[in-house]
């Protein structure tokens, strides 16, 4: 069975055996037609700016705020301010995080209005090994959170340790959209990605302004359907690791974690309800068992890559920051072994631009984040985090 999300730095090397046995037992899928194969690109380069961090797993800020919130998967968020780590945590939820593996504390979304209402929403898996989407809200001090405001969101049980999902962020509408996998295990025993009465293998919405713990928007595509959870947008996914919104293009992007052979990226309209991205009928644009499968009414990849390119997608943000004018309306993704940066641009459903960046590579890359300016950066789970810059830009300072 292949891990769907990045595990301790301690257990890559057992697992490296594992991944090559399932990755090189057949021939090395070729990417289809419809994706571009990545040409090599010089220019981009990665610049630490944090160092020390135990396994970064997410990194954020609140609208407007200049400094860096990071998540590390034991259950710690860590600010980085005026080019410096704080050796205090923002938040500190080790005493009710199980973490290990592909659990832990793993993700932060502040709210829209975080500078007036001081609200921040975390997505951890609890000591019993379920997921909980819980509401903190910062003290008097802005550089600390404080745990005893905990309000609980959500809990989601989870069947087996992997493919827990594990992202949270605010959509452009203002609701709060939360990547869940597909609980885990391989192939989706239970076939939760096509089922609607469950939450496992969807992409949720949720009103969080409204209603007590939260709201399920009337507009959301299975309200009122009968077996059906009304929280679900869009199902189908094995396990949503990352993903992100973009306004200027209006899109959503999906960089879903597949299983032996395919790993995908989805672009579709953010305002686009109730889509199937085909698990477990399908893998990538391929059907996952057999020859033939029902393709139609299912959403295609836009890039996909197998097996001999790497072996855990890990998905990106489209840059929409002002140091690098080249890379303004790319897609920029990173794969969990392999350590390579891409980048793409989408122009009317095509992909273009498709480059693999000499300069810029890092080790068991788990995340990317953008700060409040739109500038980007990359975790490395063996703790450091880099900032996306130009070749002969001037570093910004150790920070």
């Amino acid at each position: 069975m292949r891990r769907g999300t990045p595990l301790p730095l301690l257990a890559v090397v057992p697992l490296l055996p594992l991944l090559c046995l399932l990755a090189c037992a057949a021939p090395a899928p070729r990417a289809t037609a419809a994706t571009p194969a990545p040409t090599s690109a010089t220019g981009l380069v990665l610049q630490r700016v944090a160092t020390g961090l135990d396994q970064p797993l997410d990194l954020t800020a609140p609208p407007g705020d200049p400094r860096l919130f990071v998540v590390e998967q034991p259950g710690r968020i860590r600010i980085i301010k005026d080019g410096r780590l704080l050796p205090a945590p923002f938040l500190d939820l080790t005493d009710r995080v199980r973490s290990g593996g592909e659990r832990g504390l793993l993700s932060v979304a502040f709210h829209p209005h975080y500078a007036t209402n001081g609200f921040m929403f975390v997505d951890y898996t609890d000591l019993n090994g379920d997921t909980r989407i819980v509401r903190f809200t910062v003290s008097g001090d802005p550089d600390r959170a404080d745990p005893a405001t905990a309000h609980e969101i959500l809990e989601i049980g989870q069947p087996f340790a992997n493919h827990n999902g594990g992202l949270v962020r605010f959509g452009p509408d203002g609701m709060l959209f939360v990547g869940m996998g597909d609980g885990g295990a391989g192939g989706d025993p239970f076939g939760n990605g096509q089922k609607l009465g469950t939450l496992l293998g969807k992409l949720l919405r949720l009103d969080v302004d409204h209603g007590d713990p939260y709201r399920v928007p009337r507009d959301n595509p299975f309200v009122g359907r009968g077996g059906a959870r009304g929280e679900i947008w869009a199902y189908g996914l094995r396990n949503p690791w990352r993903f992100c919104f973009d306004p200027p293009s209006r899109l959503l992007y999906v960089a879903d974690v597949g299983q032996d052979r395919w790993e995908e990226v989805d672009a579709v309209p953010a305002r686009a309800a109730g889509l199937d991205y085909g698990w477990n009928i399908m893998e990538g644009s391929h059907c996952f068992r057999g020859e033939h499968c029902q393709t139609a009414g299912r959403v295609p990849p836009v890039v996909e890559y197998g097996h001999g390119e790497g072996c855990s997608i890990t998905g990106g943000s489209v840059y929409r920051g002002t140091s690098i004018p080249a890379l303004v309306g790319h897609y920029v993704y990173s794969d969990y072994c392999h350590g390579w940066i891409r980048s793409f641009k989408l122009e009317d459903g095509v992909v273009r631009d498709h480059h693999e960046w000499r300069g810029a590579h890092a080790s068991n890359v788990t995340s990317f984040g953008v700060d409040a300016a739109g500038e980007l950066y990359v975790c490395s789970q063996g703790g450091d985090v880099f900032r996306l810059a130009w070749a002969g830009e001037a570093p910004r300072g150790r920070r």
